[in-house]
């Protein structure tokens, strides 16, 4: 049965506007101020990313996430720029660490723009970054550049990744009998907990080392 290959097929059937729509929306939601903290962009865009099977629905794919994207850490910074220091005293912040916080803004003032950019790699973090600009000062003519040139270097990245992981899976499955997929997809499963938890931790802890952010250099914008 060749599981993998149905689930893929039934993905790359389905509309391509309304995949793409709901996929540009999970990553918006998950670069604004909290949303990250529930909505799974990152794994959505990786399953949305393996229905990239053209150049076409590619390019589709990365526009939408790309403008999706730096829209949503636009709207994290406004809402940083208008509430300040206030948010610090969420309990949103409160519960994700103040100091984590205070660090953020800290190396915003410090590194400007370079931080916003190489932020966006880091998953918990990208989603305070923006917020964390606004409130910081950081003025949007160097804010904005920088959130996009990382949207779109993320974008693509990650639908890369996913694409490829589509194709690949195929011919996984077609190598493989139905029982030595299932204990591949176990041990696949297995591994891939065992990474979040640990790229959770290390995230978490990023702001503890501002000098990795960005060279010592660099304090303006990219």
């Amino acid at each position: 049965m060749a599981l993998v290959t149905d689930v893929l097929d039934w993905l790359q059937g389905l509309p391509e506007p309304g995949l793409v729509a709901a996929t540009g929306g999970l990553v918006f939601a998950e670069c604004t101020l909290g949303l990250g903290f529930l909505a799974p962009g990152e794994a959505g865009l990786l399953v949305a990313a393996t229905t990239a099977d053209s150049v076409p629905r590619f390019l589709t794919l990365w526009a939408v996430v790309t403008v999706c994207a730096a829209l949503g850490d636009v709207l994290g910074y406004l809402i940083g720029k208008r509430f300040g220091p206030r948010l610090r005293e969420t309990k949103l912040i409160r519960k994700y660490g103040t100091e984590g916080w205070d660090k953020a803004t800290g190396v915003l003032r410090r590194r400007g723009a370079w931080a916003v950019f190489f932020a966006r790699f880091l998953p918990v973090i990208r989603t305070l970054t923006p917020a964390a600009a606004g409130t910081s000062g950081l003025p949007l003519r160097k804010f904005l550049p920088a959130a996009a040139a990382g949207a779109f270097c993320w974008s693509l990245i990650h639908i890369s990744i996913g694409a490829a992981l589509g194709e690949a899976a195929k011919k996984v499955e077609g190598a493989l009998s139905t029982g030595g997929l299932i204990v591949v997809a176990a041990l696949a499963a297995t591994f891939v907990v065992v990474l979040l938890r640990l790229k959770k931790n290390k995230t978490l802890s990023a702001a503890s080392k501002p000098s990795l952010i960005a060279p010592e250099g660099h304090h303006d914008g990219v």
